[in-house]
C-alpha cells in the first residue's frame, strides 16, 4: 500500500504538469510556424468562444482526474471509506473521455489538408496520468479486498 500512496501522490503533482504541457503543435501549413496547445491554453480559447463547452471540459480535463485522485488518496490514507471506490471509478472514465475528444479532434484535423498538427509530450503524460489513475484505483480496490476481514 505506501507504493500505491505514493504514486496516487505522485498524480498530484504530474496532473497540473500535463495541463500546462504541450499536448500538440497546431498550425496553418507547416511553413506559418506552429503554435503549441496545451489544456490550459485550449481552455482559455474555449471560455472567450463557448462558455458551455468550457466548463465541459473544464470538469472532465482538471476536476474529474484531480477530484478523482484526491478520492483515491483518501481511501488509501483511510481517510475516505472503501465503499467510495465506484463513485470515483466514474470519475475516472469521466476523464479518459477527455483523453478520446483530444485524440479525435487531432485525427479530424489532420484530415484537413491546410492544418498541420504533431502530438507533443504533454498529449502523452496527461493520457499517462489518466491511465495511472485507472490502474491505481484497479489495485487500490485489489488491496482492500485482500486485507479486509471476509464478509464486510
Amino acid at each position: 500500500m505506501p507504493l500505491l500512496r505514493l504514486a496516487t501522490l505522485a498524480l498530484l503533482i504530474l496532473y497540473p504538469i500535463a495541463w500546462f504541457a504541450p499536448l500538440m503543435r497546431a498550425g496553418i501549413l507547416p511553413i506559418f510556424g506552429l503554435s503549441e496547445i496545451s489544456v490550459i491554453t485550449g481552455l482559455q480559447s474555449l471560455w472567450g468562444s463557448d462558455v458551455a463547452l468550457a466548463l465541459t471540459v473544464t470538469a472532465f480535463a482538471l476536476f474529474a482526474p484531480y477530484l478523482k485522485t484526491i478520492g483515491l488518496a483518501l481511501v488509501q490514507f483511510r481517510l475516505l471509506d472503501a465503499r467510495s471506490l465506484p463513485a470515483l471509478s466514474v470519475l475516472g472514465k469521466l476523464a479518459m473521455a477527455d483523453v478520446f475528444l483530444i485524440a479525435l479532434y487531432i485525427t479530424l484535423a489532420k484530415g484537413i489538408g491546410y492544418a498541420t498538427i504533431e502530438t507533443a509530450w504533454g498529449l502523452y503524460l496527461f493520457t499517462a496520468c489518466i491511465l495511472a489513475s485507472i490502474i491505481l484505483s484497479i489495485l487500490t480496490e485489489r488491496q482492500i479486498r485482500r486485507t479486509s476481514p471476509a464478509g464486510q
